[in-house]
């Protein structure tokens, strides 16, 4: 049974070119082509594809938001982003609303079919550059956290490095596992961030740091 794919794009050229690259394959049925997010939903209602290729930049409805709709609608659906942005936001938000991959228009044809059948088949699609852009964007918010809460609370290097550990649920066995200290002189930092965070245990450490993240 081959693997029925639906492609979206509001570039009507673009569109008929990738349909004629999947075309090669014996493996891949295209059973339509939308020109933007909502356009897609009204057409996957008459031929539900098993994969959608999706661009990010659309009128009416843009990729980011159709992958939501897609994926609460048709939870059996994959969805696979295919655009010419790397942008990290795009990136990220279109996987928190549920894309299993993220591609960019440079792909070869061979690269394009392989990645449809292994997304169909349930792997994450993520070719080296685009997930380079995630690592970065992670150690970039990362770093943000750090300085805020370093400024806020007036903490040193290494409270601040515990603090957003205790921040991301590690224990103290596991912070001070991390480190490489004994689990008494992570208990003596923790207690010193409370301190300087101004309460008395870690539910009330975590509310402050996410208040504080949060402004």
């Amino acid at each position: 049974m081959k693997i029925k794919v639906m492609i979206v794009d509001d570039q009507p050229i673009l569109a008929e070119g990738i349909r004629s690259v999947l075309s090669a394959s014996d493996e891949l049925e295209v059973v339509g082509i939308a020109f933007d997010g909502a356009d897609a939903l009204e057409k996957m209602e008459k031929d539900m594809p098993d994969v959608v290729l999706l661009d990010i930049r659309m009128p009416n409805m843009n990729g980011v938001v159709a992958t939501g709709e897609i994926c609460k609608r048709f939870p059996s659906v994959k969805v696979l982003i295919l655009t010419t942005f790397d942008d990290s936001d795009y990136i990220l938000s279109a996987l928190a609303n549920g894309a299993c991959g993220y591609l960019l228009k440079d792909i070869g044809a061979a690269a394009l079919i392989d990645s449809i059948k292994n997304a169909y088949g349930g792997d994450t699609i993520l070719p080296a550059k685009i997930a380079r852009k995630i690592t970065d964007a992670a150690k970039n918010v990362s770093a943000d956290r750090e300085l805020r809460l370093k400024k806020a609370f007036g903490l040193s290097e290494r409270e601040t490095e515990i603090a957003v550990m205790v921040y991301e649920g590690f224990n103290n066995r596991q912070i001070a596992s991390a480190l490489n200290l004994s689990e008494g002189t992570s208990r003596n930092y923790i207690s010193a961030i409370y301190m300087k965070i101004g309460c008395d245990n870690r539910a009330d450490a975590i509310r402050r740091m996410k208040e504080t993240l949060s402004q």
